[in-house]
């Protein structure tokens, strides 16, 4: 580990330094403009917290639950793919330092290692899933999940088709030789000329045909609960409760997919108004520091998930700099929530927003 970051932004710098660059871009990139991948941090900015005093703040307890998995504080490892572009263990490793830090890991399908790999390295986990066109590979990943001990199956909503990623384009990016997609048959990424190969990919793999029939069926069909990510309004959120979904997690994929878009800690009070404890909610997207989990929190999530910052800490140190990168944040969520005079994540509600 590099011994000099002490914040979540200082790792970014720091993993610049040690990436390749089409990796380093990969990781970094946003859609179109970047505007939404702007906005995801900036938001946080503009809202300021309105702290209790003269409470008894000697104890603080962080834990919470979600989908039933019990965690020590509300800081989960988003899915993200590739991680052996970041280091040679890749989601093993991430598994592991996620573990170590006592943080829920959501393995993503476009992961380079095989889920029962990760899965015998990590601790609560759960896996986040794309719907293939041949559906017999979604089943079968899905029966996977099952058997490996994931807890939950996180279906992501939000990329029928893969969002104008420039600096992708502009490197081609493609998987370097030796690596691919672990968990399915056909998991070469390679890029035509003058494409990004993640996007054609997803053009030819993915199914741009999904709708709330499968939701239905998914959620029919496994023992795990479902939880839908890529939620962006009120009336989507409900209607994937109604459509069998555990979990809702408002996520605008990292200003990923759709540019222009709201900040996800924008998006989350109408939505929290509208899913109103019938499922559990979570925040993806631009959390940096324990103030904006103690934010993303107060406005009704339940955890937040946490994608970049652990690949920066993967690029930097391995499993060690993945246990670390969860563990400043959560060192700062826990000073968060003693200087706001809240004691238990249930004690984080509105009234802390100014």
């Amino acid at each position: 580990m590099d011994g000099q970051a002490v914040n979540l932004l200082e790792l970014e710098a720091a993993a610049a330094e040690v990436l390749d660059p089409p990796a380093r871009d990969y990781y970094r990139s946003g859609a179109g403009a970047e505007l939404t991948l702007a906005r995801n941090r900036a938001a946080y900015a503009e809202i300021e917290l309105l702290p209790r005093v003269l409470v008894d703040v000697s104890e603080i307890d962080p834990s919470t639950a979600v989908l039933g998995t019990e965690l020590p504080h509300p800081i989960a490892v988003a899915p993200t793919a590739f991680h052996r572009l970041a280091d040679p263990e890749g989601e093993v490793a991430t598994a592991r330092g996620a573990a170590a830090a006592g943080a829920l890991m959501c393995l993503s399908s476009l992961s380079n290692l095989p889920m029962e790999e990760v899965a015998a390295a990590a601790g609560p986990r759960w896996f986040q899933l794309y719907v293939f066109r041949d559906r017999g590979v979604t089943r079968d990943l899905v029966a996977r999940a099952e058997a490996a001990g994931y807890e939950a199956i996180v279906l992501t909503v939000d990329a029928p088709i893969l969002g104008r990623r420039e600096r992708d384009v502009r490197n081609q990016f493609e998987l370097p030789e030796g690596l691919s997609i672990a968990c399915v048959p056909e998991g070469d990424v390679d890029a035509p000329s003058g494409e990004s190969g993640l996007a054609a990919y997803f053009a030819t793999m993915l199914d741009a045909s999904l709708d709330w029939s499968d939701l239905e069926r998914l959620a029919a069909s496994t023992s795990l609960p479902v939880a839908v990510k890529g939620i962006h309004r009120a009336d989507d959120a409900e209607r994937a409760i109604e459509s069998g979904a555990a979990g809702v997690i408002v996520s605008n994929h990292g200003g990923r997919q759709l540019d222009t878009v709201p900040a996800t800690i924008e998006m989350l009070p109408a939505i929290a108004e509208a899913v109103d404890g019938r499922a559990d909610l979570l925040l993806d997207g631009g959390v940096r520091r324990g103030t904006d989990v103690v934010k993303a929190l107060a406005l009704g999530a339940g955890a937040v998930m946490v994608g970049r910052p652990v690949l920066w800490g993967l690029a930097v140190g391995g499993s060690a700099g993945v246990q670390r990168t969860v563990e400043m944040l959560a060192a700062e969520t826990r000073e968060a929530m003693t200087l706001c005079g809240a004691r238990t994540v249930a004690e984080l509600g509105p009234d802390l927003i100014a």
